[in-house]
């Protein structure tokens, strides 16, 4: 979309972290990084309509390492938990996994994360690209509480795509297809410590594999691959086109501090029922009183298809006023348009409302629609069960 014939290269050094997976990645031909929680992250091993495919038709295989892990543990690990997020964690039973946003006082968004209940006060939180364990470390250090904070050596793996079960099941054996979606396993793979979680970031069926012992990165990666050659396993990197489809929204670009959970549509992740004085808790009752002044909506582009994403926010507008700006937008093979998010203010985020997106490429219509375009999958089909 922005053509740039002399892209600018990343440099490799000492400074920012490697992945157990680099070498790997590296040997599988991934061609481009970037810094991720101050960690190397591939962001390209063909060409993102490639790696769609793959995704979308058969099972893949992606280094998220740099979802670096935060611990919480200790007697109060839970009660620090629920001091984090807005969201009632006490129905998620050891073993289960549910999703969070971290809210500052003003009710905006530090991060979001996947949270998994290791064990009863053993809490690990998978976030999004910022410095979670900081701040985190920040608020046990001022509430009193009895916890632990720090970074396991835990290093995730996203095996995605509608052959994934098949992959899962050769390394894990029949029981794996009986993990419900958001629970996860402790287990092994050839003697190799991991934890199994039916979680992933893709909008297809998948599986992250949490590997407890970074010396293995390596090996077991190479484990991974093996058994997923007779399904077209390829290595990719986080897809924008399906996430986008999918309406998973990515930290930093659809969701930042300026953002509350109301902006983004994350309603029913906020309960003012629940005894815990979460941080953010006045504020967000305030917004919700009030209502959101600006909401995070759906685009449809009237244009040419886009060759690659928005390098910045580029401006929306309704005439010559600029009143919001578009967050991430991409080509969809599949629905043979351009599609987007774009965050406006309320007035503006009726379905069908027409803005202009102003960007290096001109003056495109931008129309606002309902979102998302192809659901997350969430369940195994039966017949796919059946199949395996």
């Amino acid at each position: 979309m922005y053509p740039d014939d002399n892209p600018p290269l990343i440099s490799i050094g000492p400074r920012v972290r490697k992945s157990p997976y680099f070498d790997a990645t590296r040997r599988y031909g991934a061609k481009a990084f970037t810094v991720y929680n101050h960690m190397y992250m591939p962001t390209g091993y063909t060409d993102p309509v490639t790696e769609y495919w793959s995704l979308v038709n058969d099972v893949t295989l992606w280094d998220v390492a740099c979802q670096r892990q935060v611990e919480i543990s200790g007697p109060d690990a839970f009660e620090l938990i629920q001091l984090l997020t807005p969201r009632d964690m006490s129905k998620c039973s050891v073993g289960q996994c549910q999703y969070m946003v971290l809210t500052d006082t003003n009710g905006g968004i530090i991060n979001d994360a996947v949270m998994l209940r290791v064990a009863e006060q053993q809490f690990w939180l998978s976030p999004g690209d910022g410095d979670v364990l900081l701040w985190v470390l920040g608020v046990a250090a001022r509430s009193g509480l009895n916890a632990r904070v720090f970074e396991p050596d835990v290093s995730p793996l996203q095996l995605q795509g509608p052959k994934s079960p098949y992959v899962a099941r050769q390394l894990l054996g029949d029981s794996i297809l009986n993990l419900k979606y958001y629970w996860m396993v402790e287990t092994s793979i050839d003697d190799i410590p991991v934890v199994v979680s039916r979680t992933g970031w893709s909008g297809e069926l998948g599986y992250e594999i949490y590997l407890r012992d970074g010396r293995f990165g390596t090996q077991l990666w190479e484990r991974v691959m093996e058994a997923g050659q007779d399904y077209k396993i390829a290595p990719i990197t986080p897809n924008l086109i399906r996430s986008i489809e999918g309406g998973l929204l990515s930290y930093c670009s659809d969701i930042t501090r300026e953002d509350n959970p109301y902006v983004i549509g994350f309603d029913s992740f906020v309960d003012f029922d629940q005894e815990s004085d979460f941080i953010g808790k006045k504020a967000l009752m305030k917004i919700a009183t009030a209502g959101a002044q600006r909401r995070l909506v759906g685009l449809e582009f009237r244009s040419a298809p886009f060759s690659a994403s928005n390098s910045q926010f580029y401006p929306l507008q309704d005439g010559d006023l600029d009143v919001g700006h578009v967050t991430r937008c991409t080509y969809s093979p599949r629905l043979e348009k351009n599609i987007g998010f774009g965050n406006v203010p309320v007035k503006y985020a009726a379905v069908g409302t027409e803005l202009t997106y102003s960007c290096p490429l001109g003056e495109i219509p931008a129309i606002v629609c309902n979102w998302p375009w192809f659901p997350a999958l969430k369940k195994i089909p039966e017949e796919l069960r059946t199949a395996l």
